[in-house]
């Protein structure tokens, strides 16, 4: 039977990768499903999900901007996802996201915001890449290297390389106003943990910004217990905090199941302990895991990593709800 305090979590599933380069992070769910099943866990029975329907069937079509790749269908998914989460902090449970690619990031943060329209809300990111391009300065014109240029309302037009069309420019606003609040966040409310792998031009947003970036170096010089208090003083200000944690950030050593592995990252157990520690904080109100790739792993490794940390994070939740 399910106590009580396990009910105030609500799994969402996004199985949606139109914001993606590489195919097969749609799969992503569906790997941690069987990751289950080899641990043999009710994991997915005692917390049941809901699931956010896809567009995944526009990926054969032609993406239209070469700057904004699928950009219609990622704006769906934002709705989509904005309403879930919405709903879900509204029927007082913790939004659990489980997702595709890192796209669909920007709808969860539209949600929250719609959910807490009068609250700062905190990002902390956990990601080896910044994911600041917009579709003015994007090398490869797809979605999840975005979302928080998204949610900070950031075209950064100083370090444009790109010359879009109105009908793009139109849908970039779209997507920055979903929720109808814009920006969604503020630089001064965003830190980013293990971030090492990003352009020029995000370069100059984070330094002309003074963004808060964390390393790995620094995570395992200053220790997990206390980087996560200076974290959570730093955004101190912020009546809510989100915590997305792309599998990217780990090492490849790790796994190299995700679309773009970059060495110099966490272990599991930094992932795990980092999260765990995060969560103890009563002003996290949304967590998500993002960009397991199946495909391109194997043996299923990287969702069995991410499937143990994501029972001890439940756990974490049952006790703290």
């Amino acid at each position: 039977m399910i106590n009580k305090k396990a009910k105030n979590i609500r799994i969402i599933e996004v199985p949606s990768e139109v914001g993606a380069g590489t195919r097969g992070s749609s799969l992503g769910v569906d790997a941690l499903k069987i990751a289950a099943l080899d641990f043999r866990s009710g994991f997915f029975k005692k917390y049941r999900s809901i699931v956010i329907p896809n567009d995944n069937a526009a990926l054969h079509n032609n993406p239209g901007s070469r700057y904004a790749k699928h950009i219609r269908s990622v704006l769906k998914m934002y709705e989509r996802i904005g309403a879930a989460v919405r709903d879900t902090i509204r029927d007082n449970r913790f939004p659990l996201l489980l997702s595709g690619d890192h796209s669909n990031a920007g709808g969860t943060l539209a949600g929250i915001r719609m959910a807490y329209p009068e609250s700062r809300v905190g990002v902390i990111w956990i990601d080896a890449h910044a994911d600041l391009h917009s579709p003015y300065t994007s090398p490869s014109g797809n979605l999840h290297g975005m979302p928080l240029a998204v949610a900070l309302n950031e075209d950064n037009i100083e370090e444009k390389v790109n010359d879009l069309d109105y009908e793009t420019i139109d849908l970039w606003e779209m997507l920055k106003n979903v929720g109808d609040i814009c920006p969604k966040i503020e630089y001064r409310d965003l830190v980013y943990i293990t971030l090492r792998d990003f352009e020029e031009q995000e370069a100059a947003l984070i330094k002309q910004n003074k963004v808060k970036v964390v390393s790995t170096n620094e995570l395992r010089k200053t220790g997990i217990t206390k980087l996560s208090r200076e974290i959570l003083r730093y955004l101190s200000a912020c009546d809510k905090i989100y915590i997305s944690f792309d599998v990217d950030s780990m090492d490849p050593t790790v796994s190299r199941g995700t679309g773009t592995p970059v060495k110099g990252g966490i272990n599991e157990r930094e992932a795990a302990d980092l999260i765990l520690e995060l969560l103890q904080n009563e002003r996290i109100c949304c967590l998500e895991f993002t960009e397991i790739n199946p495909t391109l792993d194997s043996e299923n490794v990287m969702a069995e990593t991410v499937f143990e940390i994501l029972q001890k994070v439940a756990r974490q939740l049952e006790m703290i709800q």
